[in-house]
């Protein structure tokens, strides 16, 4: 599955810090404040966002794009503190 992580931190420190998470699951940097991997298992994914929500605050903002899941686009991010999810589903066919 791929992902990309984008984050919003809340200060610079937040920023080196959260970063240092991103790596330490083999994400690739690939712009200011966006991290990617093309083969990420999803039992992964469910710790990175385990990891990523303790080392957080409200003030952080984050959002992981996940494809395919289950042949949708999948959006979780994270809003004071709490992980919320959008699924994009194709139009359905008449």
């Amino acid at each position: 599955m791929f992902v990309s992580v984008v984050l919003d931190p809340g200060s610079e420190e937040r920023a080196r810090e959260l970063a240092n998470i991103i790596a330490q699951y083999g994400f690739e940097k690939v712009q200011r404040g966006v991290w990617e991997s093309a083969l990420i298992h999803p039992d992964t994914l469910v710790r990175l966002k385990y990891d990523l929500d303790r080392a957080t605050d409200a003030f952080d903002r984050i959002r992981i794009y996940q494809y395919p899941v289950e042949g949708t686009l999948v959006i979780s991010y994270l809003k004071d503190k709490k992980w919320q999810k959008l699924v994009s589903r194709p139009p359905a066919q008449k």
